[in-house]
């Protein structure tokens, strides 16, 4: 049977908090040398085209893909250099109202849920439940049976088991919700790149299911993880995955991930 139990407020995020911070840093720094890299080189376009193009379709096939899990560090610390680098990336990210949602459709724009995009023989979903949960138990290399979650946006433990009834207890969470990619720019983008953002590790993180169904396509005006000392890193990775996939923010999004970003 499926329990859950709260865990004493210093120690029951913990281990999602190592997962999510040890690479934060790199990860930003990386996304902006790629992100940079890719534009120069796969493209061949520069900082000037790059601006002047920000209302039309990207010219690469190609998305970057941020491959990292997610980290964190002990409970209520914060990564200062992450948290000033999706600062600058927030900065620099266009902002205007989001378009209409005319046309989004998960899989047709981004999908079936859930492709083998880094072609391991694993699709998306099994491979996060691995990255994410502890004492998994497989069948062959990749279907997770069984494992344990401290969802990133309570500090609640969840006991995952495969089953009808009880796979939905833990859900994967796309930090940028593919609806709000589709209305901030993602319409631009090619389906290898849709594709790409709806499976990128930096992008996913295995959450409560109550939690998912709360959020919905939420962005971080309408929706935060209840966790607080959860935001920084949720909102870190917003900047990050909106930055490497040239999306842009709303007016009240922007403020919002400015005021979590600002206590980080």
């Amino acid at each position: 049977m499926t329990s859950r139990r709260r865990r004493p407020r210093s120690t029951r995020s913990t281990s999602s908090r190592r997962r999510a911070r040890a690479s934060l840093t790199s990860l930003g720094l990386v996304a902006v040398v790629a992100l940079a890299a890719w534009l120069l080189h796969t493209t061949g376009v520069t900082d000037a085209d790059a601006d002047a193009s920000a209302d039309g379709a990207p010219s690469s096939t190609t998305a970057p893909t941020i491959t990292a899990a997610p980290t964190n560090g002990p409970a209520g610390e914060t990564d200062a250099p992450a948290a000033e680098t999706a600062r600058r990336q927030l900065a620099a990210l266009p902002v205007k109202g989001r378009a209409p949602a005319t046309g989004y459709d998960r899989e047709a724009r981004f999908g079936t849920a859930w492709l083998d995009v880094d072609h391991n023989g694993c699709d998306t979903r099994n491979d996060v439940l691995a990255r994410d949960l502890t004492d998994v138990e497989r069948q062959g290399p990749c279907k997770v049976l069984r494992g344990t979650l401290v969802s990133p946006y309570t500090g609640e433990r969840v006991d995952f088991v495969r089953g009808n009834r009880t796979s939905t207890l833990v859900q994967i969470d796309h930090v940028v919700a593919l609806e709000n990619a589709w209305r901030t720019g993602a319409q631009q983008l090619s389906q290898e790149q849709r594709e790409a953002l709806a499976n990128d590790p930096a992008n996913l993180f295995a959450v409560d299911g109550h939690s998912n169904a709360q959020k919905r396509s939420g962005d971080a005006a309408t929706w935060l993880p209840a966790d607080t000392a959860f935001r920084c890193t949720y909102v870190e990775h917003q900047v990050t995955v909106k930055t490497a996939y040239r999306l842009w923010v709303a007016p009240a999004e922007r403020d919002a991930m400015a005021r979590v970003l600002d206590r980080c």
